[in-house]
């Protein structure tokens, strides 16, 4: 089949390549294999192609967490579900027996797996998936936007609403206002009845957000003094709840944007992992730092059923072939999106 991989670590974009000949998915009792259409770039494949000690792929490695497609087969032990169906999944693999899956965590799975991380991913012809991790497409949603929505959708629900319990009339305030899961936490807070600030990186991002239905946007282009103008805006009162999914470089002004009794929401770290924060701060405030990864099954679910039923909007930021797949990526790296980035397969 014709599939999108790399067949080493590499910090070059140059390290992706267009194949023929990778071998079709053989599918175990308990899974489905899929003809993809569309697949969706995230940042965690840069990270998966830069690599990290204990990683151990079998390679030639498929990236892309992300798909939608039809059903091409279906094994032996699964019920439910045919070939032809239009399908979606949760790019989350759990192992269903460990103790925190048997509870219903299985985004604290101790044996967890997420598609093209760990094992090949959907930017191919075929992928194939546990049949308990899909979802039927309706027969008249865009199969883009299906691509572009599980994994920043899952992440976001479960940072805010699971993990972080956002309520109606809270502010929130979400630094970054490009990337999927922002854009999918922008969607989600004013779902849920919140007030939303968020930190764009340039007046178009900025004008952007604004369009979305952010309730202030500060562009840290013209000001990177970012905390100070969220203290300002709020009456120095600050918010209620920060999403963080950059790291190292904003954090202790995350914290500082931070209410009384507030809480940090952190979801990744893509400028790095060793933050500096000045403990007082959180004791002094009554601070809460929360960890949020991924998302349930429940999670899942409840946030496509409200996507299916347009209640939230998938940002597709534009559609590539595989054979710009690195095009595509640079554009990611460089910030240069608003939105997904989704590759016709």
């Amino acid at each position: 089949m014709r599939a999108v991989v790399f067949r080493e670590h590499s910090p070059s974009l140059d390290a992706y390549e267009v194949i023929e000949d990778m071998p079709v998915p053989e599918i175990a009792p308990d899974e489905v294999l899929v003809r993809v259409q569309y697949a969706a770039i995230n940042r965690l494949d840069n990270w998966v192609r830069l690599g990290w000690r204990g990683l151990n792929l079998d390679f030639p490695h498929i990236p892309c967490a992300d798909f939608s497609g039809t059903i091409a087969e279906v094994g032996d032990a699964v019920e439910g579900w045919s070939e032809g169906q239009r399908v979606t999944a949760n790019p989350l693999l759990w192992c269903g027996t460990c103790r925190n899956c048997l509870r219903g965590y299985q985004n604290r799975c101790i044996h967890w797996h997420i598609l093209g991380e760990t094992v090949r991913g959907a930017c191919a012809e075929y992928v194939k998936i546990p049949a308990r991790n899909l979802i039927e497409v309706p027969a008249d949603y865009d199969m883009q936007k299906a691509a572009a929505a599980s994994l920043v959708y899952v992440t976001a629900w479960h940072n805010l609403m699971t993990a972080g319990n956002l309520r109606a009339g809270e502010r929130v305030l979400i630094v970054g206002a490009g990337g999927g899961v922002n854009l999918a936490s922008l969607q989600i807070a004013k779902f849920a009845g919140a007030d939303v600030m968020m930190i764009a990186s340039s007046p178009e991002k900025a004008a952007l957000a604004r369009d979305q239905g952010a309730d202030w946007v500060h562009d840290r282009s013209d000001d990177e003094n970012w905390s100070r103008a969220v203290y300002q805006a709020t009456g120095r009162e600050g918010v209620d709840m920060v999403v963080d999914n950059v790291g190292e470089a904003t954090w202790a002004s995350s914290l500082r944007c931070l209410a009384v009794g507030g809480r940090l929401v952190t979801v990744g770290g893509t400028t790095g992992y060793s933050a500096t924060v000045p403990v007082n701060l959180i004791f002094g405030k009554q601070l809460r730092i929360i960890g949020s990864t991924m998302g349930t099954q429940d999670d899942y679910q409840r946030v496509m059923s409200l996507i299916f039923q347009n209640k939230l909007d998938p940002i597709v930021d534009s559609v590539v072939a595989p054979e710009q797949f690195p095009q595509a990526m640079a554009r990611m790296m460089d910030d240069q999106q608003f939105g997904k980035l989704v590759v016709a397969l």
